[in-house]
C-alpha cells in the first residue's frame, strides 16, 4: 500500500480532523514545493487559501455516508503560488468519535483553468469590439473583462493624448504617457494607488507604461513593488499589489496606447498569457482605427449634408430606378415637393416631357459608366412651372456595381428667359430693317456696318482663365469644384462692379468682362487694367490664404463695335464677338502669371500704364499681331 501511494500521480494528504498534515506522498511535495518535514503536523491551511471549505463539504457529507468529489480549491506553493487543485475527500471512521482522519487526494486543474479563463476572456473581448458603437464605450468593458475573466485585481489603460485615439508614428522619444482609464476590483483597497495614479506621467522607457510604450512589447513584472518605479513602488506595495503585466496596443508601427494590470499575487510570467495579449493589443488597434475611420465618416456625411442643405445649387441622388435618394432644401424649395411626397416619386416623373426620351438615353449612359460635361435639363414644378436647370451628374459605383446617379444643378430659368429675349429682340430689328430698308439696302448696311465709324463705340474686353485648372477639375466631384471656385469667382465679380464693368459670363474656368458697353460708355480700358491687376493681386492672395498655387493667364483686346444702330438698352454681346475671339487667342497665347494686350489696347493705355513688347503671335483669321505684357500703373 505504501508503495502504490508512493507511485501514486496525484496528490495525497491525510490530516487529522482538527486539520492536521500526518502524510503526504512524493506527489504532494512536488506540487506544493515542500519537503515532508516542513508539511508533517503543520495546519492544511498552510497549503490551503480557505481549510474551512473542504472541513464543511466533508462534515456535511460525513453522515450522508459518501465521498466528496472534485471540490476545487485554491491553494498556495511554499513560494506562495496559486494552484487551483481539485480535491477529493473522504473520511476514514475510527472507533472511537472525534479522531477520524480525512484524505485528500488532489489533481492540479491550474493550466486548465487558466485555458478556460483565457477563451473565456478571448470570447468577451472579441464581442464587445463587435458590440461597442465608440471607443469610450469599448475600453473600460475591455479592462473590466481582462481583469474578472483572468483574475486580475486592477487595470489601466495609458495614451500620449486626452483619449486613445490618436496615432503616434515610429519610436516617439516625446510622448507624455498619462493614465486615461482604470477599472479596479471590489476586492482591492486602492484608493491611494488610484489617485496617485491620475496624477503620474511617464516618458518613454520609464516605469512599466513607458518600458511598453518604448519596447513596442508586452511585459511581465513579478512583483511591482521592487521594481524600481519610484512613483507607484510604495502605493502598490501599501494597496497589496504585486505582479503587472501590460502590452502594446499596437497596428504595425502605430502605437496609440498600453494597457497595464495588477495583481495581489506574486505570479510566475505566463508567456502565452502575453502572447494572447499581444494579440489581443492588435484587435484592440483594429477597433480603435476603424471607430475612428467611421467617426471620420460620420463627421465628414454631416458635414457635407450640412453644406448641402445650405447650398443655393439643386443637388439630388437617385438610385438606378430613378427613385430619389436624397434632395437638399434649394431643390424641395425650388420644385415644391415635400419630403414625403419625394419618397414615392422618380427622377422622370419631373422632367419636362420634350426632355424625357433623352434624359432617359442619357441616364443609361450614365449607369454604363460614360462622363459628361455640362449639361442642360428641364425640371417642371409641383405647381407646372419650367424650370431651366444646368449642371452636372455622375454616377457612384460600389464594386463595379452603380448604385447612385448624383446631381448638382443651378436654375438659370432667368438667364434662358434673357437669352431668349434677347434673340428675340435682334430678331425683330432685323425684321423691322428688311421692312423699312429695301433688301439690297438692308444687306448692304449689315455688310458695311463695321466701316461706320459714327456708329461706333470703343469697347475693351478682359479674358481670364486660371491656368491648369481643367486637370485639378477632372480629379473632384462638383460640388468640390463649386466650393474651390466660387471663392475666386466672387472676388472677380466684386471687382469687376467696383471698376464698373460688364461681366458677361463665366464660361468653366474662364471670366469675360468687358468695359465700355453703352450702358456702362465711361468705363474703358483704364477700368479693364486696373482690374486686371487687381486680379492677380487676389489670385496670390487665395493661394497664400488656401496652400494652392494657381496662377491666372489674361488677355485684353480694345476695337469699336456697333452701337448707335440699336438701343443701347438692348446691346448685345454678338456685336462684340470679334473683339472677344481676339481678347481669347491673346488669352490663350498668354504667359502663365501675365496679362497680355493688343497694340489697340497698348495705344489706348501707354500714357499711364507700363509695359513690356512681347512680339508678335499668330490670330487665326488676322495674321500676326503685335502683343505686350502689361506690367503696371505708372506712378
Amino acid at each position: 500500500m505504501e508503495q502504490v501511494i508512493t507511485s501514486m500521480a496525484d496528490a495525497l494528504l491525510v490530516t487529522s480532523n482538527s486539520g492536521k498534515i500526518k502524510k503526504v506522498n512524493r506527489a504532494a511535495q512536488k506540487l506544493f514545493g515542500f519537503e515532508e518535514k516542513e508539511l508533517i503536523n503543520q495546519p492544511i491551511s498552510l497549503i490551503i487559501d480557505d481549510e474551512q471549505i473542504l472541513i464543511q463539504a466533508i462534515y456535511k457529507n460525513f453522515y450522508l455516508k459518501r465521498n466528496y468529489q472534485n471540490i476545487e480549491v485554491v491553494c498556495r506553493t511554499k513560494t506562495r503560488e496559486k494552484l487551483l487543485i481539485a480535491f477529493s475527500c473522504s473520511v476514514i471512521p475510527k472507533k472511537t468519535e472525534g479522531l477520524e482522519d480525512i484524505v485528500y487526494i488532489g489533481r492540479d486543474i491550474t493550466a486548465w483553468q487558466r485555458r478556460e479563463q483565457r477563451t473565456s476572456a478571448q470570447y468577451s473581448i472579441t464581442r464587445i469590439l463587435s458590440e461597442s458603437q465608440s471607443i469610450k464605450q469599448g475600453i473600460p468593458q475591455i479592462l473590466q473583462s481582462i481583469c474578472q475573466n483572468l483574475g486580475w485585481d486592477l487595470g489601466e489603460l495609458w495614451t500620449p493624448s486626452q483619449y486613445i485615439g490618436t496615432s503616434v508614428q515610429g519610436n516617439s522619444l516625446n510622448a507624455v504617457l498619462r493614465c486615461v482609464e482604470i477599472w479596479s476590483s471590489r476586492l482591492v483597497s486602492v484608493r491611494e494607488f488610484k489617485a496617485i495614479t491620475w496624477q503620474a506621467t511617464y516618458t518613454p522607457g520609464v516605469g512599466l507604461p513607458g518600458r511598453i510604450w518604448i519596447g513596442r512589447l508586452p511585459l511581465w513584472i513579478k512583483d511591482i513593488t521592487v521594481d524600481g518605479d519610484k512613483r507607484r513602488s510604495l502605493p502598490a506595495a501599501e494597496a497589496g499589489l504585486h505582479t503587472a503585466f501590460g502590452f502594446p496596443i499596437l497596428d504595425d508601427s502605430e502605437i496609440l496606447g498600453v494597457m497595464v494590470f495588477f495583481s495581489r499575487d506574486l505570479l510566475p510570467k505566463d508567456k502565452d498569457l502575453l502572447q494572447m495579449m499581444g494579440s489581443i493589443g492588435s484587435q484592440i488597434a483594429q477597433f480603435i482605427k476603424r471607430k475612428q475611420a467611421e467617426d471620420a465618416l460620420v463627421e465628414s456625411e454631416e458635414r457635407y449634408r450640412d453644406l448641402f442643405e445650405n447650398a443655393n445649387d439643386l443637388i439630388q441622388s437617385v438610385n438606378p430606378s430613378g427613385r430619389f435618394l436624397y434632395v437638399n432644401r434649394a431643390w424641395r424649395e425650388t420644385l415644391g415637393y415635400s419630403e414625403a411626397e419625394i419618397v414615392n416619386m422618380s427622377i422622370f416623373d419631373i422632367i419636362h416631357p420634350e426632355f424625357k426620351q433623352s434624359s432617359l438615353q442619357r441616364f443609361y449612359r450614365v449607369l454604363s459608366g460614360e462622363k459628361f460635361g455640362q449639361i442642360i435639363t428641364i425640371f417642371v414644378t409641383k405647381d407646372g412651372q419650367t424650370i431651366f436647370l444646368e449642371g452636372n451628374i455622375n454616377c457612384k459605383f460600389v464594386e463595379g456595381h452603380p448604385v447612385a446617379i448624383r446631381g448638382i444643378f443651378r436654375d438659370v430659368t432667368q438667364r434662358v428667359a434673357v437669352e431668349e429675349a434677347l434673340r428675340y429682340q435682334q430678331k425683330e430689328t432685323e425684321r423691322l430693317l428688311l421692312n423699312i430698308l429695301p433688301v439690297t439696302i438692308f444687306r448692304e448696311v449689315k455688310e458695311q456696318l463695321d466701316s461706320i465709324a459714327e456708329d461706333f463705340t470703343d469697347v475693351t474686353v478682359l479674358f481670364a482663365d486660371i491656368v491648369g485648372l481643367s486637370e485639378i477639375a477632372a480629379s473632384m466631384s462638383a460640388i468640390q469644384l463649386l466650393n474651390l471656385l466660387n471663392p475666386i469667382f466672387s472676388v472677380f465679380d466684386r471687382l469687376t462692379e467696383r471698376y464698373s464693368l460688364e461681366r458677361i459670363r463665366t464660361i468653366n474656368n474662364a471670366y469675360l468682362v468687358v468695359g465700355g458697353l453703352p450702358t456702362r460708355r465711361q468705363n474703358r480700358a483704364e477700368a479693364i487694367a486696373l482690374m486686371a491687376l487687381d486680379m492677380q493681386t487676389a489670385i496670390a492672395l487665395f493661394n497664400t490664404e488656401n496652400n494652392q498655387n494657381f496662377s491666372i493667364r489674361i488677355g485684353i483686346h480694345s476695337s469699336s463695335v456697333v452701337a448707335g444702330v440699336i438701343d443701347p438698352n438692348k446691346f448685345t454681346n454678338e456685336l462684340c464677338k470679334d473683339t472677344v475671339d481676339i481678347a481669347s487667342c491673346i488669352e490663350s497665347q498668354g504667359i502663365a502669371g501675365k496679362i497680355q494686350v493688343t497694340e489697340n489696347t497698348y495705344k489706348c493705355l501707354c500714357d499711364e500704364f507700363v509695359f513690356e513688347k512681347r512680339g508678335e503671335i499668330e490670330i487665326k483669321g488676322k495674321g500676326k499681331i503685335t502683343t505686350y505684357l502689361l506690367i503696371g500703373q505708372k506712378k
